[in-house]
């Protein structure tokens, strides 16, 4: 199965990770996608982690990133910068999607 994960908030980091691991301790494919105040997130380590994990991918929205003052330069290179379209995307391509 292929999890899509919007994240739009800043407020459910721990809850994240939990979904991340078991979808992947499931063998289960995830696809996240970063935005809104969600992109406050980006330069925490939790980020750095699922980069690590397989099956993970992970892109985030510039525009939000630059409203937040993510400074991208500290970002893993494995997450994707790009715009709603990745969104629509991981909508598409996912089974399922969780709002966070």
């Amino acid at each position: 199965m292929k999890l899509g994960i919007l994240v739009n908030t800043d407020r459910h980091a721990d809850h994240l990770a939990g979904i991340v691991q078991a979808a992947v301790a499931r063998g289960h494919q995830v696809i996240i996608f970063v935005m809104d105040e969600g992109a406050r997130l980006l330069e925490q380590d939790i980020f750095r982690r699922f980069c690590s994990l397989p099956n993970v991918s992970i892109s985030y929205c510039d525009l939000n990133a630059e409203q937040c003052k993510v400074d991208k330069g500290k970002l893993p290179a494995a997450l994707a910068c790009g715009s709603q379209y990745d969104n629509a995307g991981m909508v598409h391509a996912a089974d399922r999607v969780i709002v966070l």
